[in-house]
């Protein structure tokens, strides 16, 4: 799948996307990254990483580390969700990937309709990750990473099925759910959790 770029923000200088994934699963992380591209070093196929194969992702996963001018991935756990709700939490996380960046950005392009507070000029897009190639090549990282936590969950919980629905409130871990209960890694202050843990508790 051809990519669809439409803005180029290269006049800033440095220019950092960030994208998150994971803020509607009911369990795990929510995971962010952030992306200086080189543009010495083109990466050809960056779209947003729901359209692509999870093949297409790993590959493109490991070309960005390579060429990139700077990436870095950062979370916020399932506890500081619970703690702050899922939308502070998400803004942290990309606080922290931005934070983590060894080159200094000039210029953070968001995918969304809100920024984090940052220290750098910074603009959200929305749908960014199929129109800002740094965009696109965070929203692949994130993705990965995240998937890939999920798979480690799987192997140590393989009755929930998180290798399927990667924590995604499918009928399929719903079901699951309510089987087997919630782990220390489900999100609490999710409705479907929080139903399940009052019904336990009364």
């Amino acid at each position: 799948m051809q990519s669809i770029i439409a803005l180029d923000f290269s006049h800033y200088g440095r220019v950092a996307g960030v994208d998150e994934v994971g803020r509607g699963p009911l369990v795990g992380n929510v995971v962010a990254a952030a992306v200086i591209l080189n543009p010495e070093k083109k990466i050809i196929g960056l779209a947003d990483s729901k359209k692509l194969t999870e093949k297409k992702r790993e590959a493109l996963y490991e070309e960005i580390m390579e060429n990139a001018l700077a990436w870095a991935v950062a979370s916020a756990s399932p506890e500081e969700i619970d703690q702050i709700n899922i939308l502070h939490a998400t803004m942290l996380a990309m606080q922290r990937a931005v934070a983590a960046l060894q080159v200094l950005p000039d210029y953070v392009v968001i995918d969304g309709n809100r920024c984090p507070e940052l220290p750098y000029p910074s603009e959200a897009i929305v749908k960014g990750d199929s129109k800002v190639e740094a965009i696109s090549a965070a929203s692949i990282l994130a993705k990965v990473v995240r998937d890939r936590e999920m798979y480690v969950l799987h192997e140590q919980h393989p009755e929930y099925g998180f290798n399927k629905h990667k924590g995604y409130p499918t009928a399929m871990h719903m079901a699951a759910l309510k089987q087997h209960g919630p782990l220390p890694q489900y999100r609490k202050s999710f409705r479907p959790v929080a139903q399940l843990l009052d019904a336990s508790s009364s």
